[in-house]
């Protein structure tokens, strides 16, 4: 893999960064993303932008970082033991948005590239990434069109794509200490290398740029319906999960916080900015709170 071609994908990251941020933005109408450049003489650099207290988005951050290490961490290293001692770079793209209407889901994606390099030895090279969305309050449409969404971006590429990184993000955003998913999925793939570097490299700016496609029209069905208290601090509950997901399983934090090079406030703006743990909570017979968990938080074929 040649220089140019890491390049390239920066600037993409670079721009996709840019394109989302002015969605965003746009749908909510009335704040702006905050941006922080950062850059470490040892380790690396990014452009961290948060969105707080906006009309639409509560918080939301979308962030770019290139960083790199003389040796890879043991998550990565664990399942594959050749890496070993390879010096690594590492760059990627990772947003989570959580909008303020309880009936607005919250969304994350991630996209990365990963090289490992050894001298005298070709580069090890593989993409990671995908998108998923977690509701508080289940609406079919919001479902069927997400993953319409995520399917119509994998058409195409390799075989059986949607099905295969539908499952494995079924799988991936499960809390195990709950036996419970943490939302409705979507696409989610790791360690991908399988097609070449170029049809790769497009396979991933395919479901990239689907995320607004994906998510904004949902967002513009949900950000103005009415709630009440209960329903907000249902919300404030559920939150509690996907700040439980990100702390215990999640491979991007994890990374970032044994890697040493990222930069924590960075790292942990994917937490909610108010969350709430109530004792054995229970949610009542036949109502929207209990079937989140019966119906809509099973994996399931939505389109």
């Amino acid at each position: 893999m040649e220089v140019k071609d890491i390049t390239a994908v920066k600037q993409f990251l670079l721009s996709l960064q840019d394109s989302i941020c002015a969605g965003l933005e746009e749908e909510d109408g009335s704040a702006c993303f905050h941006t922080d450049q950062w850059d470490r003489e040892k380790g690396g650099s990014g452009i961290t932008r948060v969105l707080t207290d906006g009309a639409t988005i509560e918080k939301g951050g979308v962030n770019f970082s290139h960083v790199f290490g003389e040796a890879m961490p043991a998550t990565a290293t664990a399942a594959r033991p050749e890496l070993a001692g390879r010096a690594y770079q590492a760059m990627g793209v990772s947003l989570v948005i959580h909008p303020r209407n309880p009936f607005a889901p919250t969304s994350h994606a991630n996209f990365r590239l990963f090289v490992a390099e050894k001298s005298h030895e070709e580069p090890v090279w593989w993409f990671g990434g995908g998108f998923d969305m977690t509701p508080y309050y289940g609406f079919e449409e919001d479902c069927v069109h997400w993953h319409s969404v995520a399917r119509d971006r994998c058409h195409g590429f390799g075989d059986g794509y949607y099905s295969k990184f539908k499952n494995w993000c079924d799988e991936y955003f499960h809390l195990k200490h709950r036996n419970e998913s943490r939302g409705i999925g979507g696409l989610f793939f790791d360690d991908l290398n399988e097609l070449g570097f170029e049809q790769t490299f497009g396979f991933v700016q395919s479901v990239a740029t689907g995320y607004l496609e994906a998510y904004r029209p949902i967002v513009a069905r949900r950000k103005n319906m009415p709630f009440e208290e209960n329903h907000r601090r249902f919300q404030e509950y559920r939150r509690g999960r996907y700040a439980e997901f990100n702390l215990v399983y999640d491979r991007g934090t994890v990374f970032g916080l044994q890697s040493g090079v990222g930069r924590i406030e960075s790292i942990l703006m994917s937490l909610p900015p108010v969350v709430r743990w109530i004792y054995d909570y229970q949610a009542e017979p036949g109502s929207e709170e209990e079937k989140l968990t019966r119906y809509y938080l099973k994996p399931r074929d939505w389109v």
